[in-house]
């Protein structure tokens, strides 16, 4: 993502949560939603953004109709240690943002944005990827799941519009030798080898 890309993500963003949020979001708050004041805030924030920080859109045939946003892990849980400076090297990452054009669901776009966020934060060293859904967003957490990600029972509540909306995060690990799905995350700061990773 460029700066130059900044008012059609946020074309991207403030249509999918018209889209996606509906009933689960008051709908006054969705429909005063603006593209022009979501591009205003994300271009004082573009310069000002982490380097650890990956912004990446999806195209077709010069337009962009998807943006996902990756980088260290915020909550202390999973990221010990975040809130201190020096911050240690973070081993958990998390999935900021994953938005589609509502007309390009179903289309591939959100599996290649998710394939490429998956691959950054590899690069990047996570050993486990994070993210939160919104409670109730049934197409999203299908989509998640399908990714390879599962609740791991942390759950907040945050307010929009006067409302209170509450989140599930989901997990999901980076490593060859992943740990059964089915029990507690692991402790992202561990460093036990993998295995099969050994020479």
């Amino acid at each position: 993502m460029g700066e130059a890309d900044v008012e059609a993500v946020s074309a991207v963003r403030v249509r999918g949560w018209q889209a996606a949020y509906r009933g689960l979001m008051p709908q006054a708050y969705l429909d005063g939603m603006s593209v022009a004041a979501d591009a205003e805030r994300r271009r004082s924030w573009f310069g000002r953004r982490s380097p650890d920080v990956v912004d990446l859109v999806a195209e077709s045939a010069g337009e962009v109709v998807g943006w996902a946003s990756v980088g260290p892990a915020r909550d202390p849980d999973v990221a010990p240690g975040a809130e201190e400076l020096p911050a240690p090297r973070p081993t958990a990452g998390e999935l900021f943002a994953l938005y589609v054009a509502p007309e390009r669901i179903g289309t591939g776009v959100g599996r290649a944005l998710m394939a490429a966020g998956t691959d950054r934060a590899r690069q990047s060293g996570y050993r486990a990827l994070y993210l939160w859904v919104v409670r109730g967003n049934a197409r999203a957490q299908r989509f998640y799941e399908r990714a390879g990600f599962v609740p791991d029972g942390a759950e907040e509540t945050y307010k929009v519009g006067g409302s209170n909306v509450p989140e599930l995060r989901y997990w999901r690990p980076l490593s060859p030798c992943s740990p059964d799905l089915t029990s507690s995350p692991p402790d992202p700061t561990s460093d036990v080898p993998c295995a099969r990773d050994a020479p």
